[in-house]
């Protein structure tokens, strides 16, 4: 049986997913990208692609899952901004 920890994780997860999306639909269905910052996301994209590469260091499968999803989404806003 998992532990509370274990379950949190997938919890914090859930969270963490929405925050890509809202941004992305936001610029999607208003056009708009001057509010957002472009080096917000260049940063949070390397910062991802380092905390995954630890997340399979460390065989952690809440965070890898974690990581690709928030990779994908966040890559997804980054191209929306650099189409400007």
């Amino acid at each position: 049986m998992k532990g509370f920890g274990y379950w949190i994780g997938w919890v914090g997860i859930l969270f963490i997913m929405w925050v890509s999306p809202a941004q992305g639909y936001k610029i999607l269905t208003t056009g708009q990208t001057e509010a957002v910052s472009i080096y917000t996301y260049v940063f949070l994209t390397c910062g991802l692609i380092c905390y995954l590469i630890h997340a399979i260091h460390i065989k952690a499968k809440v965070f890898i899952v974690a990581q690709i999803v928030n990779l994908i989404t966040t890559v997804a806003v980054l191209v929306l901004l650099l189409r400007g």
